[in-house]
């Protein structure tokens, strides 16, 4: 055993290594090493949310959401997708249409629930993912947010996704729930 171990050590600790670098791997991509959140709201907008403002929206939410998923802790993750088209060169355009795709692979895996807006009327034209106040999808030709959102603090506005297929959003009824609560109770908003 001995002679075995003095010419195999590097080959043993090479395949440990891999191994533990295949788990890491594996386990990053199922979530494994990672909290998961049990509210996501995709923010939309020309500029970053400063860090303030994220925190605070967040704090709103957590206060408002449960533990979902049974996890002992209630995470609330704002996925922003910002265009940042002031600059108008080559990058900010690179970058702006990633923000899009990103967005786009949001609104069809049915990520977020909730919309935070600078501009809900141009969401609602581009993408037309915003629900009628009753949580039913508007027509195909009605592209105005009007109705469709509430006022939020820092000139935002949020509205909730409709599902035009059987896809829905992890815990739809919940956030259900807190859209309810959000329009009766606007202090919540700021709005």
């Amino acid at each position: 055993m001995k002679n075995w171990w003095y010419y195999h050590k590097w080959y043993v600790l090479c395949g440990v290594i891999l191994f533990l670098i295949g788990i890491d791997i594996i386990g990053n991509n199922l979530g494994w090493f990672r909290d998961t959140p049990d509210l996501q709201i995709a923010y939309i907008g020309d500029h970053s949310l400063p860090e303030d403002i994220a925190a605070s929206i967040e704090n709103t939410f957590t206060s408002l959401a449960g533990d979902y998923n049974h996890d002992g802790k209630i995470l609330v993750k704002i996925n922003q997708f910002v265009s940042n088209i002031s600059a108008g060169d080559a990058e900010s355009l690179s970058y702006q249409q990633a923000a899009e795709i990103a967005l786009i692979g949001d609104i069809d895996d049915c990520t977020s629930y909730f919309f935070l807006m600078e501009d809900p009327g141009k969401v609602q034209r581009d993408f037309q993912v915003l629900a009628m106040p009753d949580g039913s999808c508007p027509d195909e030709y009605d592209f105005s947010a009007e109705g469709k959102v509430i006022p939020w603090d820092f000139g935002l506005y949020l509205g909730r996704r409709c599902f035009y297929s059987r896809s829905k959003t992890l815990y739809a009824e919940e956030c259900s729930q807190i859209w309810d609560t959000l329009q009766t109770d606007q202090t919540l908003t700021g709005g």
